[in-house]
C-alpha cells in the first residue's frame, strides 16, 4: 500500500493505480485517519489512489468517503428493493448484449471497475453470464449489423475503460464497419476517479475513429473534479470527444441545491455539461441513499432559478419496460 504523503503514485500508469486500489477497510481508514471499523456488506471496497486523495483527512461525512465507504446499512432490507432492480436480464437477446430503447444497443463489455460504488445498480450483478466468448461477439456484431435501426452503441460495464486499449480498438474497428453506426458512447467514471486513464494509447485509437465518440462521464460532487481531471478532459476534448456526465441523486451526499449547483458549475469548468441526475435506482443495499422524487424535483426547479438551462441535468428515474428514461422533470 502506497500512502497518500508519498507522492511517488502521481506517476504510476493507470493500470498500477487500479491494481493499487485500496480493498481493505482497515487501510481506507488508516490512509484517511478515521477510526478503525467492520467491513459490513459482501459487495467489496474499492478505491484508486488518485480519489481517496480528493477525500478529506479525518471527516466520516465527506461526500466522497460516502460513496465509497460501507456502512451497516446496507444490510437492512428495504421494501421495494431488489438485487436487480431494472431486469435487465429481460431486455438481452445475446450475451452482453442489452437492447431497451429505440435506435440504440448497450454492450456490457466487462464486470470489473477501478472503484466501488455502494449505490451502484449492478452490484448484485451476474457478470459471468453476460461476457459473450469470441463466437457470441461475432453473433453480436452481426446482430448490430442487420439491424439498421441501430445508429449507437454504448460500451457499458463495469467500466468499459477497464479493458486494454487494443480491445477497444478492436471493438471500435468492429463497429465502425457496420455503415448505419454514427456513435460509439462510453459509460465511464475512470477519467474522474484515475484520470491516467486519459492516455496515449486511448487517444490513438479514438483519434482514428470514423464515430461520433461520447463519454458520459459519472460525476455526483464537484470535489471528484481536480486539476488533473479537468487536464484529462480537456485532452479528451481536443480529440472531439463529446464530454457529458450522469450523476446519481445520493442521500448525504448531493441532495441540497448549494451542492449541485457547484457541481454543475465545476462540471462546465471541465468542459464537461450536466446531462441526467438520476433517482436512485432501487437496488438492495442502498436504500440509505435514497432521495424522494418530490424533493428531486425541489431541487431541479432551485437549479433552474439559479442556473443557464444548459446547466440543469435532466432529472429521470429509469422504469423496467420502458421504452425511454422516464423524465421526471
Amino acid at each position: 500500500m502506497i500512502p497518500l504523503t508519498d507522492t511517488s503514485w502521481q506517476s504510476l500508469s493507470w493500470q498500477d493505480l487500479v491494481i493499487g486500489a485500496i480493498s481493505n477497510i482497515n487501510d481506507l481508514t488508516q490512509q484517511l485517519n478515521l477510526p478503525q471499523m467492520p467491513h459490513y456488506s459482501a459487495f467489496p471496497i474499492k478505491v484508486p489512489l488518485p480519489y481517496l486523495s480528493r477525500i478529506e483527512l479525518g471527516n466520516p461525512q465527506d461526500p466522497l468517503l460516502r460513496q465509497v465507504l460501507c456502512l451497516p446499512a446496507e444490510l437492512q432490507n428495504s421494501p421495494g428493493f431488489t438485487d436487480h432492480p431494472l431486469d435487465e436480464a429481460n431486455y438481452t437477446p445475446l450475451p452482453g448484449l442489452i437492447q431497451k430503447y429505440q435506435g440504440r444497443v448497450l454492450i456490457i463489455v466487462t464486470g470489473s471497475c477501478a472503484i466501488n460504488c455502494r449505490y451502484c445498480f449492478r452490484r448484485h450483478f451476474p457478470y459471468q453470464d453476460f461476457q459473450p466468448d469470441s463466437r457470441q461477439w461475432q453473433l453480436l456484431f452481426e446482430h448490430i449489423h442487420n439491424d439498421d435501426s441501430i445508429t449507437e452503441v454504448i460500451l457499458s460495464g463495469g467500466d468499459p475503460l477497464m479493458l486494454p486499449d487494443k480491445r477497444l480498438q478492436w471493438i471500435e474497428s468492429q463497429l465502425a464497419a457496420i455503415p448505419h453506426i454514427t456513435t460509439l458512447r462510453l459509460h465511464t467514471r475512470l477519467p474522474v476517479v484515475i484520470p491516467q486513464r486519459i492516455c496515449p494509447d486511448l487517444l490513438n485509437w479514438i483519434a482514428k475513429s470514423r464515430l461520433n465518440i461520447v463519454f458520459v462521464n459519472h460525476v455526483n460532487h464537484a470535489n471528484e473534479i481536480d486539476a488533473k481531471v479537468i487536464e484529462a478532459m480537456q485532452i479528451l476534448a481536443q480529440h472531439r470527444v463529446v464530454l457529458l456526465n450522469q450523476s446519481v441523486l445520493l442521500k448525504g451526499i448531493n441532495d441540497a441545491t448549494d451542492e449541485l449547483v457547484n457541481l454543475s458549475n465545476a462540471l462546465f469548468g471541465a468542459g464537461i455539461l450536466p446531462y441526467y441526475l438520476h433517482l436512485l435506482d432501487p437496488v438492495n443495499g442502498a436504500a440509505h441513499f435514497d432521495v424522494d422524487q418530490q424533493q428531486g424535483i425541489s431541487l431541479i426547479n432551485q437549479l433552474r432559478d439559479r442556473l443557464p438551462g444548459y446547466l440543469v441535468p435532466k432529472l429521470v428515474r429509469e422504469v423496467p419496460g420502458d421504452t425511454a428514461k422516464s423524465l421526471i422533470r
